[in-house]
């Protein structure tokens, strides 16, 4: 038996992937993975270390960690109309000294904002989480939101100011890779590739079939806990490019990865 620490974070999106395969639900083979949850900023900053040898990634992280670590083609957050949201207590576009709260420096959501509008320099980075509140306190101009918080921003009185997802689409034509699944290169975890990409899939698949059964997992991790809000967030983010990222998700990793390395951000 091969023991995989795996790490991802506690959204609804990444806990219904990988539930069936840490559940027994689906036949893992010769591999038992040990789960590790944490906020997705947290394990960009520990694949820095190399600390666990299948882990979520921000698409950001991993473009600066391509020596280091291979995606798997399933598993991915990428796709159209999900991108991440800059708010504000009004729709104006913020000036260039305006205090902007991000949900980490190694987000794909950070790396869009700066691929937006280069003059932002006032960042401070937060924990996704106190982002609203804290727009909504005036300690932030605005703020740079993900995850659930794209469904509940209206419900602290905060306004859409601009949708990066939107942007890049109208800029690419192509959907906007956020988040992947990788794997570590140094031996031996680069020979399990091909084996865990299977099961993963294995595990997608089966969550796609069986939501109910998944249910209570997810809402043991996540943030909102409205059936509402966590069947939009699988919605949004589970899609087929999460089965297998496929031509035109692979395309889509290129462009993020040349536009970033044009404005030298990688």
């Amino acid at each position: 038996m091969i023991t995989l620490d795996t790490a991802f974070s506690p959204c609804p999106n990444d806990t219904f992937i990988f539930h069936a395969m840490l559940a027994g639900c689906v036949d893992n083979g010769r591999f038992r993975f040990i789960p590790h949850l944490d906020d997705v900023e947290a394990l960009n900053s520990k694949a820095f270390d190399k600390t666990f040898p299948l882990s979520k990634l921000s698409f950001y992280a991993f473009l600066k960690l391509k020596n280091h670590y291979e995606i798997l083609d399933s598993g991915a957050a990428l796709g159209y109309g999900c991108g991440p949201l800059l708010v504000g207590r009004n729709d104006r576009v913020p000036g260039p000294g305006t205090k902007i709260a991000i949900p980490g420096n190694y987000t794909t959501a950070h790396l869009l904002l700066k691929l937006w509008h280069p003059e932002f320099t006032n960042i401070e980075i937060t924990r996704f989480d106190n982002i609203l509140e804290g727009v909504r306190s005036g300690r932030y101009d605005a703020g740079l939101i993900i995850h659930e918080g794209r469904f509940v921003y209206p419900r602290y009185g905060l306004k859409k100011i601009v949708d990066l997802g939107e942007w890049w689409e109208k800029e690419t034509g192509l959907p906007i890779p956020l988040g992947c699944i990788a794997i570590r290169k140094d031996s031996p975890f680069i020979g399990y590739k091909q084996e865990v990409e299977s099961i993963l899939k294995k595990s997608v698949t089966y969550a796609l079939n069986n939501r109910a059964a998944l249910r209570a997992f997810i809402k043991a991790h996540a943030q909102e806990l409205e059936d509402k809000v966590i069947d939009g967030h699988i919605d949004l983010y589970v899609n087929a490019f999460t089965l297998s990222l496929g031509e035109t998700g692979n395309r889509a990793v290129r462009k993020l990865e040349e536009l970033a390395g044009a404005k030298r951000l990688l």
